[in-house]
């Protein structure tokens, strides 16, 4: 009897421990409960066991990393100008105080009646004036803008210790100058299109250029026995120094530098920091995308934004980037048109800024700026949505 019974335990363990003898309702449920999925996977889940790749981090100097984050950019700048366009070229009318547009300023009617206006003289065209040109500019300038960013940021920012606000802030902001340096040129050719109000002959691209190139200061010099030593050596500098040429290229890079210090750098910062915000647990649940944390490449990448979400932080970082760098802005597209309004005669950026304070006070150096609020906020908003989207799908 106890061996019986032995046996049969013995038989029962034996079954068990032979695979082939298993049925397969037997061997089914240890192959589930070894390589099933939860039901619900998180993430986290999703993404395998932390260990192994805790420390993996994406080559952000790679090649590939680095023609998509340009690529991604410069469609994101393409897009968010685009959509901004009208807006954008009403906006210059009104900073360079264009004579034809010069009483519209001021009012909360004015952008609507000047688009009116536009677009009975020169039809939907009109509003893109210098919409070529500026996209011309855009797609390097962005391009070049995020991904030099990226770059910068990784070289600053190594891990989370260092995430800082001032670290952000410069990376930004030294991101914005290296695209200011490379893509100027362009920016004032779009600007003198936008500024073009006759309509006895059409402006090109072609036409602006030779015009920027050949437009020559006025030669008015006092006779020397009024100059003081100082002030003749000064003239006979600005004689010897290229005027014209490839220098009218340049006109107002100065206020463009440094106004691009605090722009980029504000409009990296804020968007950054409200995405951190934003990504927060005690609401990630509402604000980011399922599934969408981490890829093949970088593991460790936060999830995406919802639109609604990603779209507020852009128009966030727009509105603070626009408030903190718009007195240079208005000072850079009177330096830009130098040529055209007035006497022709060059102005440089303490002569502007001393013409606006006396013609307008402190209010001249904001003229436009609820016109730029309504341009920007929209414009940041589109770009970063277009950039975090453009990273995403082309997996960096």
């Amino acid at each position: 009897m106890p061996s019986s019974i032995l046996g049969g335990h013995a038989s029962t363990l034996s079954a068990t421990a032979d695979p082939q003898t298993m049925t397969a309702a037997q061997v089914a449920p240890s192959r589930r409960s070894l390589r099933e999925p939860p039901i619900c996977p998180t993430d986290e889940e999703a993404l395998g066991p932390k260990k192994g790749r805790k420390h993996q981090k994406v080559d952000k100097r790679s090649p590939e990393y680095i023609i998509k984050s340009g690529l991604a950019g410069g469609i994101a700048g393409c897009a968010a100008k685009t959509f901004v366009g009208p807006l954008d070229r009403v906006k210059i009318l009104f900073q360079t105080s264009n004579p034809n547009f010069a009483k519209y300023t001021g009012k909360w009617s004015g952008v609507p009646i000047a688009m009116k206006d536009i677009w009975v003289q020169d039809g939907p065209r009109g509003l893109f004036k210098g919409h070529s040109a500026t996209l011309l500019r855009i797609f390097p300038y962005a391009g070049i803008k995020f991904l030099a960013y990226e770059q910068i940021r990784a070289h600053f920012i190594k891990d989370k210790s260092q995430e800082t606000p001032g670290r952000r802030f410069i990376s930004g902001s030294l991101a914005g100058c290296v695209s200011v340096f490379f893509t100027y040129p362009l920016e004032v050719i779009r600007v003198r299109l936008a500024f073009e109000t006759r309509h006895d002959s059409r402006s090109t691209l072609r036409s602006i250029c030779q015009k920027i190139y050949n437009e020559h200061p006025p030669s008015v010099r006092p006779p020397p026995s009024q100059l003081g030593p100082v002030t003749a050596a000064t003239a006979t500098l600005r004689q010897v120094a290229p005027s014209y040429g490839l220098a009218n290229f340049f006109r107002g890079f100065t206020p463009t530098l440094l106004g691009m210090l605090p722009y980029a750098g504000a409009s990296f910062l804020a968007h950054d920091t409200l995405s951190d915000l934003m990504r927060h647990p005690s609401i990630a649940a509402r604000t980011t995308l399922p599934h969408t944390r981490g890829t093949s490449r970088d593991p460790n990448k936060p999830a995406q934004l919802r639109y609604w979400a990603e779209l507020s932080t852009g128009g966030f970082a727009g509105f603070i980037s626009q408030t903190v760098s718009y007195p240079l802005e208005v000072i850079r597209r009177h330096m830009q048109v130098g040529g055209v309004v007035g006497d022709g005669h060059r102005l440089g950026m303490a002569e502007v800024t001393r013409r606006i304070w006396m013609e307008r006070g402190w209010r001249g150096f904001f003229v436009g700026l609820t016109i730029g609020y309504v341009k920007v906020v929209p414009m940041v908003a589109t770009s970063f949505y277009v950039y975090e989207r453009g990273k995403y799908y082309l997996g960096i």
